[in-house]
């Protein structure tokens, strides 16, 4: 039996939460120390380093696109490199791919590349390994929540049900989030292996929820159309401004949700500072 099949509605509110860049600390270490630099040492772009982080990081970090998928991070990247700098040998193909396929993995890149011998693909299978290597390698304590999200997710607990709902590999949520003892906060840990964050927000509402007593918390666009697509409301983790965003929960989005006046105006408000953070 599943998670989602065990789940025992608690309370009449629920609240979902994202992990990384949301509650935990984890988007911008990994993009600045991983990421970006294996991009760099894999494409051989060390003479035009510092331009081409910059662009990986407001892709992946500053901008709508933030959360994007790694594969069309990648592949947008190396297209502006190869139009701005030095040939990427294959970017077209492997641009094209990126915005045809049907799965962007390892597993799906690896078959690609047995298909067709492109070295490519090759490569960016390579790099994407050594991504996972090179954050399996980051020192722990520098992933840590956010000022004010410890106390968010605990008083969002005494109010409602609190569900984590993230894309990210489940072991690494939950062994971040058991470190700083969040996890006796939370009813239920919904991460990849479980769905969408859409399709998890979903199946959550079957539990009996009323649509305007939900609540998703996320940081990036997709956090914010998976909460539209299922009706829901919508609390944004403003980055750069992260520690402001869960004070502002605690003393004052989390007061009008529970009191039934976080709809309209508020929300609305909520939602354009979030557009016009990511410009």
């Amino acid at each position: 039996m599943s998670v989602l099949e065990q789940f025992q509605k608690r309370k009449d509110f629920l609240i979902c939460i994202d992990s990384d860049g949301c509650a935990i600390d984890s988007m911008n270490i990994k993009h600045v120390q991983c990421f970006g630099p294996c991009m760099v040492r894999e494409w051989e772009l060390e003479g035009w380093e510092e331009a081409i982080l910059e662009r990986w990081n407001k892709i992946n970090l500053y901008s709508k696109t933030r959360g994007i998928n790694r594969f069309l991070a990648l592949a947008e990247t190396l297209k502006e490199a190869d139009q701005n700098f030095i040939r990427i040998q294959g970017i077209r193909e492997f641009s094209e791919w990126c915005g045809q396929t049907d799965e962007l993995s390892n597993q799906s890149v690896e078959k690609k590349y047995q298909d067709c011998g492109q070295q490519v693909f090759q490569k960016a299978l390579h790099w994407s390994k050594a991504v996972n290597k090179a954050i399996a390698g980051l020192n722990e304590e520098q992933i840590c929540p956010f000022d004010g999200a410890p106390e968010g997710i605990r008083k969002a607990y005494q109010n409602a049900d609190v569900a984590i709902v993230s894309s990210a590999n489940e072991e690494a949520v939950k062994r971040e989030w058991n470190r700083y003892g969040l996890m006796d906060s939370v009813d239920i840990c919904l991460t990849q292996s479980e769905g969408s964050k859409a399709y998890c927000i979903g199946k959550m509402m079957e539990k009996g929820y009323a649509r305007d007593r939900v609540l998703m918390i996320g940081d990036a666009p997709g956090d914010r159309l998976a909460a539209e697509e299922n009706g829901v409301l919508y609390y944004p983790i403003l980055v750069r401004r992260e520690a402001e965003s869960w004070h502002r929960f605690i003393g004052e989005a989390l007061p009008y949700f529970l009191k039934g006046i976080y709809q309209g105006r508020y929300e609305e408000e909520r939602k354009q500072e979030f557009e016009e953070n990511l410009s």
